[in-house]
């Protein structure tokens, strides 16, 4: 059990609705706090194993001058890697069919960085997860594309939603890490506060 998270203001600093389902499935209370404008590059020498957690790191970091005595706050960031190649959230639509086309009957990684971020400490961690698609079809391409719209998913797919169900051959790791927040590992670290 998490015996010491009602000592904390819990903050999820997150734009995501999936990332805000998974942790009301932890039964904690906790607020959403999203911030715009935070950058998320990172040097371009990065491994990509690394880039997701340094994204949440700086997500972290633009909070940490507004964060109160008793809060604690969950920044992470996710993406896809395909062959050593980055995808992350497709800028539109034409990029969203090229990504899917490249994932199409092929096993890629994806890696969820997360920071916990008190005033005292900081608690950060990375989970990967393999994900392997059947070929798709074009047409089922153009209709996920059209009808679902992924522009702010990494990798142009959410595995809860159609193209999961139709793709994904098979998971190794956790289901959850590749919705974009990996809730076992979250649960065994916040239990750490």
């Amino acid at each position: 059990m998490l015996n010491n998270i009602h000592l904390y203001n819990v903050i999820l600093g997150s734009h995501s609705p999936r990332r805000r389902e998974l942790l009301a499935g932890l039964g904690i209370a906790f607020e959403v706090r999203p911030l715009s404008g935070i950058d998320e590059s990172y040097p371009p020498a990065l491994p990509v194993e690394e880039i997701p957690l340094h994204i949440a790191r700086k997500k972290a970091s633009a909070y940490l001058p507004s964060l109160a005595e008793n809060d604690l706050l969950i920044t992470a960031d996710t993406l896809v890697q395909l062959h050593h190649t980055v995808l992350g959230k497709p800028a539109g639509r034409d990029e969203a069919v090229r990504m899917l086309r490249l994932l199409s009957g092929q096993t890629h990684q994806v890696i969820t960085g997360v920071c916990l971020t008190t005033q005292e400490k900081t608690r950060a961690f990375s989970v990967v997860s393999s994900v392997r698609f059947a070929p798709i079809g074009e047409e089922d391409i153009q209709f996920y594309v059209n009808h679902y719209h992924p522009y702010d998913k990494a990798g142009a797919y959410g595995i809860q939603e159609w193209m999961g169900y139709i793709a994904v051959e098979g998971i190794e790791g956790s289901f959850y890490n590749v919705m974009g927040l990996p809730i076992q590992r979250l649960y065994q670290e916040l239990s750490l506060f």
